[in-house]
């Protein structure tokens, strides 16, 4: 089993919900004020730190930080940035959680330039707050914006039939980010997350349709990286750090159901998939950006998606970690129903959260199960 140098201060990641966008009914969502994390975030910080957890991922809030074009406000974000600090978390900002101001036309190139402008004013902040660069995933899930918001309309643009239109713009800002981010803060680290998926015909006629969907995942990181739409200016450097999400339902039956585990005849291997990923993208870092599911299964998923990591290291895949997204249970982006998918419940007790209890033991379980891993591994390499 072979462990790269690591990236991130845990293994195990803790994410914060944070999207912003507009909803199926055009309301404005704000996930971080709805789990009241701005108001809490010191002490969920510290919570996460009791469980072992010292790196999370967390998020701006562009729409509310630039309300007015080239004018930045802080406030909703510094008493975060500064709990950070104060805990020695170590953070991943999403700089574009689904969200942006509503001036803007998410396909215009005006976007690009004002996400670049706001990107580099966030790095420069970054360093004066921390006196480091800033370790961001500049847009989260760009090929599931592309299908929600671009061909479906089920979130922000509300498009349908332009989801390619729209992956090249998010590719053209993630780009425009980076340099404008590198150009402030030289060794700035940068996440690019985006969902792996496999679906699985029901019929022989849905062959070659199946295999497109199937390819498409790939799409954005490799125009990030200039194997792809060249045009758009990307490049093998701008593809840094590998983020792979993971649901319980990110496989399934086309136009059907999920597929199960147990399936085992069309169901394919999680260590597989991330091994497909290390290939493509070899030698650059993995890790599971996201990963969850709702109710009593939760301890069992994390053990899957875990021992599934662990069987993928050990086979030579160059994974850092696991990230427990959302590790904070939350209410439904359209409906508001209770989501009860996270090691913490969302009401607070006395200020702090109250914690899933099956998924804490399982969590403790599965930290010794990796410290056991890894230390293997370093006596093996010393020989």
């Amino acid at each position: 089993m072979t462990f790269p140098a690591p990236l991130f201060q845990s293994f195990f990641l803790g994410g914060f919900e944070c999207s912003s966008h507009r909803n199926m009914r055009r309301r404005r969502l704000d996930m971080i004020a709805a789990t009241r994390h701005d108001l809490l975030a010191l002490e969920d910080y510290r919570q996460l730190a009791e469980h072992g957890i010292r790196t999370v991922r967390d998020g701006l809030r562009w729409h509310l930080i630039e309300t007015t074009p080239g004018a930045y406000d802080w406030s909703s974000l510094l008493p975060m940035l500064r709990a950070a600090e104060a805990v020695r978390a170590q953070v991943i900002w999403d700089l574009c959680h689904y969200g942006w101001p509503d001036d803007l036309d998410v396909f215009s190139p005006a976007f690009v330039d004002r996400f670049a402008a706001f990107a580099a004013a966030f790095a420069r902040l970054h360093v004066e707050e921390t006196g480091r660069p800033p370790f961001v995933c500049p847009v989260n899930e760009m090929s599931f914006i592309a299908f929600s918001g671009g061909d479906m309309a089920r979130s922000s643009p509300h498009a349908t039939g332009r989801g390619l239109e729209l992956k090249r713009n998010l590719v053209r800002a993630a780009i425009a980010a980076t340099r404008a981010i590198r150009a402030e803060a030289p060794g700035a680290r940068f996440a690019c997350i985006d969902p792996v998926i496999h679906i699985v015909p029901r019929h022989a006629g849905e062959a070659e349709e199946v295999r497109a969907h199937n390819a498409s995942q790939w799409q954005a990181w490799d125009m990030l990286a200039g194997r792809e739409a060249p045009e758009l200016g990307g490049a093998e450097d701008l593809l840094d750090v590998v983020g792979v999400n993971y649901y319980w339902n990110n496989q399934w039956l086309h136009h059907a159901e999920p597929l199960s585990v147990f399936d085992a005849a069309r169901y394919r291997p999680f260590r597989d998939i991330l091994a497909e990923v290390a290939a493509r993208y070899a030698p650059r870092p993995i890790f599971v950006a996201e990963t969850s599911i709702e109710g009593a299964p939760r301890p069992t998923w994390l053990r899957y998606v875990t021992e599934e990591t662990l069987a993928a290291a050990a086979a030579g895949v160059p994974v850092q970690g696991v990230c427990l997204y959302p590790v904070l249970s939350h209410h439904g982006w359209d409906d508001d129903r209770y989501c009860p998918n996270g090691l913490f419940e969302l009401t607070p007790l006395h200020g702090r959260r109250q914690v899933h209890r099956p998924l804490a033991e399982e969590l403790a379980r599965l930290q010794a199960q990796v410290a056991q891993a890894v230390t293997g591994a370093r006596r093996a390499a010393l020989g």
